[in-house]
């Protein structure tokens, strides 16, 4: 093992993962916690956690299968069809795939009357044509979206395929669930659909994606999107000077976005922007004919949200206004202003039943409990005031959303077995 790889392992061992720094002291109430003790020694949970330890060579394999079928944002369908194969082998009592490509596999319950989600998105941020082929370097998978989510997907197939082996009978439905887009401007919309009125009953939800045991994320990051597109007649750098310049208009937009963004964040709950995309213009002799950038805006507070939508939307109105005039000939330029990204923000309580059961779960496997904010497929159940919580994938990963993302299975297997003991008390051992 390469002391980088060591190094992490240290790293993500003593900080655990979160996206905004995690509560550092948390109430785990002793009646929680005796559940989950009780719940661990039952015969059947003891057999189904040797399964799944026993089982880490397939869960691996299943890992390096579905990491090396690609999943390009909006074209899932091709991971999506393979996963539920699979989850169709191990044995569901139904399984199908919804309007927007969500796997959904149900396990039925003994009394119906409750529906629990365990959930990992398909999606990776990678586009299409990117080489997902699995490199093992020693006992380290590296490809691109090998930890980010691709290991939770392992994981579902697991706990249901214990479960049937352990001969586990829950009182409420089970819905194993692959999402599609989770990632980037995905914006949700797997689980947007699930909780809209065109989806699913879903009573609680549980999450697995990045990070390690002791995730317990049970608040939302909320985050605006927005594209805008400066639009003009464009033509020659010399023989049509004096146009209205698109690119102009951006610089500007940007100068004035950041001036008054800056201002704003400096002060109150944290709030973040950043300009990551710029694209427009044919060659350096000529004066485009429109310039585009994207911005991300988030913030753990919906209303600060809304005050950058307006330090936003004034910034490049101001821009347009002085670009036109300032114009010698031809047609003043136009704005278009598309938002194309909207994950609420929101928090649970830490004394909701669900954050208790994760906390409680995660002192079980001996790890400290740190509750934390982020921005995941949990943000729309969580917004709504849904039971929902999301949990570490384990193991230990590095450089997500790169080409160079790694995972390496450090006791991998224990997560699992915390995402079925969080599951089995939330939809409740029938016996």
């Amino acid at each position: 093992m390469k002391y980088s790889t060591l190094f992490f392992i240290l790293f993500y061992t003593l900080t655990g993962y979160s996206q905004e720094k995690a509560k550092a002291v948390v109430t785990i109430e002793e009646t929680y916690q005796k559940e989950i003790r009780k719940l661990s020694k039952k015969k059947a949970i003891k057999k189904a956690f040797s399964m799944i330890e026993n089982q880490r060579a397939q869960t691996l394999a299943d890992h390096i299968l579905l990491t090396e079928i690609e999943a390009p944002p909006f074209k899932e369908e091709k991971r999506a069809a393979k996963f539920l194969e699979m989850m169709k082998a191990v044995g569901v009592d139904s399984i199908w795939i919804d309007e927007v490509g969500n796997v959904l596999a149900l396990r039925k319950g003994i009394k119906r009357g409750k529906v629990v989600a365990l959930d990992a998105h398909l999606d990776t941020v990678f586009p299409e044509g990117t080489d997902v082929k699995v490199k093992m370097r020693g006992d380290t998978i590296y490809a691109p979206g090998a930890a980010d989510d691709t290991r939770g997907l392992a994981m579902l197939i697991r706990v249901l395929q214990v479960m049937n082996q352990a001969k586990i009978e829950t009182e409420h439905d089970v819905l194993f669930v692959g999402s599609v887009g989770e990632e980037g401007l995905g914006d949700l919309r797997g689980v947007k659909h699930l909780f809209s009125e065109k989806g699913t009953k879903i009573d609680s939800w549980i999450a697995i994606d990045g990070g390690a045991i002791g995730r317990v994320n049970n608040q939302g990051l909320g985050s605006h999107r927005y594209r805008i597109t400066f639009n003009g007649p464009g033509g020659h750098s010399w023989g049509a000077f004096g146009l209205a310049n698109p690119h102009h208009a951006l610089g500007t937009a940007i100068h004035n976005f950041v001036q008054g963004a800056d201002a704003f964040t400096a002060y109150g709950p944290k709030t973040s922007y950043n300009v990551g995309v710029i694209g427009g213009g044919t060659s350096i002799n000529s004066i485009p004919f429109s310039s585009t950038m994207e911005i991300d805006m988030r913030s753990v507070s919906p209303a600060r949200l809304d005050s950058m939508d307006v330090i936003l939307k004034e910034a490049v109105e101001k821009a347009l206004v002085a670009q036109n005039k300032i114009k010698r000939l031809g047609k003043p330029l136009t704005v278009d202003v598309v938002k194309i990204g909207d994950r609420p923000s929101g928090e649970l309580s830490e004394s909701l039943p669900i954050i208790q059961r994760a906390m409680a779960c995660t002192a079980f496997f001996g790890k400290r409990p740190q509750l934390s904010r982020g921005s995941t497929n949990s943000n729309i159940p969580i917004a709504m005031g849904i039971p929902a919580v999301t949990i570490g994938r384990g193991g230990v990963g590095r450089n997500a959303h790169s080409l160079h993302e790694w995972w390496l299975d450090v006791q991998g297997y224990k997560s699992t077995q915390l995402a079925l003991l969080l599951l089995l008390s939330e939809a409740k051992l029938s016996k």
